[in-house]
């Protein structure tokens, strides 16, 4: 019997196979959930990366700025999906417009700031809120962060950007615990997905993490961070909330 046999899952961000989203998808299937997939504006990209995993999924659109999906969300999971209460969601968005990243904290514009604190903190409230209809005790949500307790080369706005969310899941802790679910996030070490793609002098991460990660770290292997997003969504973390698990090799326990 698999860790999440039976449960329904609603996870979002898989837009290519090396993705944390997808291998979470993926392991999610073998373990025996039903994944639901969201994607937005490329819709046939997500589909064509969906036909990847071992079994096919539903998607739903979704983009987290329009008021319209997120309010629609539980009812289309409903009628599309034919998915009627979820077990888990796994919050895997983010972005920032380039003149946020790369050195460029000083100069970046408040709109693109904004931009990067709506889609990348705000959307946790905004996604928890629209699946509340469809979530009930037990339930998990789980975000994917990146250690936010210090400054990072290049990482600039976008590092703020998940200072706020790692604030935003304490906050929905405290207002979702009552009603039984619990809210945690995965601060997974530097991984080549396309969100690290679009980060001027990302190698400075790689460089930083294969010198001093305690177990190593691999920057192509997305499964430790899926892993981890699924075992918090299953049932063997019933007293965990408001949590940052790292899942990073260890990087962010040692000094120099």
């Amino acid at each position: 019997m698999g860790i999440v046999e039976g449960k329904r899952l609603l996870i979002t961000g898989v837009i290519t196979d090396a993705s944390i989203a997808f291998g979470t998808a993926r392991l999610a299937q073998e373990q025996g959930a039903e994944v639901v997939l969201t994607g937005f504006g490329r819709m046939s990209l997500v589909e064509r990366v969906a036909a990847k995993l071992p079994k096919p999924a539903a998607i739903v659109e979704l983009d987290v700025t329009n008021a319209e999906h997120l309010g629609s969300l539980a009812g289309r999971v409903r009628a599309e999906a034919g998915v009627d209460g979820l077990d888990g969601v796994l919050h895997s968005i983010g972005y920032a417009p380039q003149s946020c990243l790369g050195g460029e904290f000083l100069t970046a514009p408040w709109e693109d700031v904004a931009t990067a604190v709506q889609i990348s903190t705000y959307s946790l409230k905004s996604l928890a809120v629209a699946c509340l209809p469809l979530m009930d005790r037990g339930s998990s949500l789980v975000g994917m962060d990146f250690d936010a307790s210090q400054a990072w080369p290049a990482y600039d706005w976008m590092g703020v950007a998940k200072a706020g969310l790692e604030s935003v899941a304490r906050y929905l802790a405290r207002e979702l615990g009552p009603r039984g679910i619990r809210v945690n996030l995965v601060a997974a070490g530097p991984l080549r997905t396309m969100a690290a793609k679009s980060i001027p002098g990302f190698e400075q991460f790689e460089d930083a993490w294969e010198g001093r990660a305690p177990l190593g770290w691999d920057v192509r292997d997305t499964e430790p961070a899926a892993r981890a997003s699924l075992a918090l969504m299953s049932d063997w973390f019933p007293a965990t909330t408001g949590e940052i698990v790292h899942v990073d090799g260890g990087f962010h326990a040692v000094g120099v």
